[in-house]
């Protein structure tokens, strides 16, 4: 299974970064070994210190798919979910500066956090999914995916022009303003609505 990840994804982050506003969505992809083992708690690794937090609304696909039109594209997931993409913000600023790939900043093991899973059943609306972050319980992320730049379907549609979707395959779909840096000992909790989708420690 692949994790494919999208930035720039809402307007307050692209400011809150001061980056360009993009045409087409900004993708790129962590490996299966990116993914933070259930109940253990999230290193800060020793080639950063600088690691931002970035909550994020997850879809998992549920079938296999190529060219999918957006219309159709609602059939390909049943589950929403909730995690965090870590990004080692001094590393990325570096590798941006001399225009070379993200991977290292972005892709490190451990720095994908997957939340459990909601059946979509339960969410009224999935282009309307309020979410957040709480660091040691202060609210440090909120978001709302009807402010997303392309919608889930139309990330569904354009990935799928450039890579096959397998099931279990996820998607990332970008992060609203008020990213920060961790520290160990920070408590992380993620939120859809009023619902907790994780709960991590840092060290």
């Amino acid at each position: 299974m692949k994790l494919i990840c999208i930035g720039r994804n809402y307007t307050d982050h692209i400011e809150e970064l001061e980056n360009e506003r993009p045409t087409d969505p900004v993708v790129f992809l962590k490996p299966d070994t990116a993914i933070l083992i259930k109940k253990q708690p999230f290193f800060i690794p020793d080639f950063s210190d600088d690691v931002h937090h970035e909550v994020e609304v997850l879809v998992k696909i549920n079938r296999v798919g190529k060219h999918i039109d957006k219309k159709f594209a609602h059939k390909y997931y049943s589950e929403i979910g909730l995690g965090i993409d870590f990004t080692a913000r001094d590393l990325q600023s570096s590798l941006k500066a001399k225009g070379l790939p993200w991977e290292k900043a972005k892709a490190f093991d451990g720095s994908a956090v997957i939340g459990k899973w909601l059946p979509i059943k339960e969410v009224a609306d999935v282009n309307n999914i309020e979410f957040s972050l709480k660091k040691n319980e202060n609210i440090v992320q909120k978001g709302i995916t009807s402010h997303m730049l392309w919608k889930i379907d139309e990330l569904i549609e354009y990935v799928s022009k450039y890579f096959t979707l397998k099931i279990g395959d996820i998607i990332f779909t970008g992060t609203p303003a008020g990213v920060g840096k961790v520290y160990a000992n920070d408590k992380l909790k993620g939120y859809i609505e009023k619902t907790e989708m994780f709960s991590i420690t840092v060290k």
